[in-house]
């Protein structure tokens, strides 16, 4: 396997890519600073890949088989997976784990304003006082495959909020529900990452005729989810469909909002939004 490519862009922000991984980052603040998190996050990212694969038996076993993992990334996956119920495993929150770990390299290398490590569009953020942050919300499917940018969420450093993960049907990864997307707003990026699953998974109508499902292991051997029926194929839904299920989903978020799990969230289904709770500002 190559070994981890490394690009800066023209604008300031840091490519870094190794196979599946590909994270675009950028450290605000004094340029000595911004180097010395930049070079963290270089060297961390060196080791990240080797240490999932590593322990992939283990952080593909579901959560009630309790995995025993090792690394730094995959107990940051089990620690944002353990407080839900429902079925998942720790790969639930790859993503958003990984960008956390990069983040906190580059908090711990230098002191900054602000920081963002966007990894596939799950996101950890770093904000200090006085600084915000403008997020694009990319999640509207409605016109074709590729989501259109349809909101922005500006996220202040009083707002607690240090992630942000975007989950679906139309997303990287399979999903048991119908929903176009789903973006939630937590504490960190890995425990977004878990809820958007889940509530995405939520966001269903079991039973209905025209959706297809398939088992997971028969698109992908290595998937996580084993034989469980995965959504490949969902058609134009009534109004009061694509409105039962975005109910369902939202029922989901509450509750994880009414744990502390999470802050917010928006689940988008063929056109209709659900927001659980607006953050500091949400601008279409």
């Amino acid at each position: 396997m190559d070994g981890p490519s490394v690009q800066v862009l023209a604008d300031g922000r840091l490519h870094l890519q190794h196979g599946p991984i590909d994270l675009v980052l950028r450290a605000y603040g004094a340029e000595i600073a911004i180097a010395e998190a930049h070079r963290a996050a270089i060297d961390r990212f060196a080791t990240v890949l080797g240490e999932l694969v590593g322990e992939l038996p283990e952080l593909r076993r579901p959560m009630s088989e309790g995995p025993r993992v090792e690394g730094r990334i995959a107990r940051r996956m089990v620690a944002a997976c353990r407080p839900h119920r429902a079925f998942i495993t720790p790969m639930a929150a790859v993503a958003g784990a990984v960008a956390d770990e990069i983040l906190e390299a580059m908090r711990e290398a230098a002191p900054l304003d602000k920081a963002f490590v966007n990894d596939g569009g799950d996101i950890a953020l770093h904000l200090t006082e006085g600084e915000t942050l403008a997020v694009g919300v990319a999640a509207d499917f409605s016109r074709g495959p590729v989501p259109a940018v349809n909101g922005q969420v500006i996220l202040a450093y009083g707002d607690g909020i240090g992630g942000i993960a975007t989950s679906g049907r139309q997303g990287r990864s399979f999903s048991l529900g119908l929903a176009d997307s789903v973006t939630v707003l937590a504490r960190d990026a890995a425990a977004a990452d878990a809820a958007a699953t889940l509530i995405a998974n939520a966001v269903d109508l079991p039973g209905h005729p025209g959706v297809r499902r398939a088992p997971a292991a028969d698109l992908d051997p290595d998937s996580d989810l084993g034989d469980r029926l995965v959504t490949v194929a969902v058609p134009e839904l009534a109004p009061d469909d694509i409105a039962t299920a975005l109910e369902a989903g939202r029922q989901r978020a509450a509750a994880m909002r009414a744990a502390g799990l999470i802050r917010s969230a928006a689940l988008m289904l063929q056109g209709l939004t659900v927001v659980l709770q607006e953050t500091r500002e949400i601008r279409p």
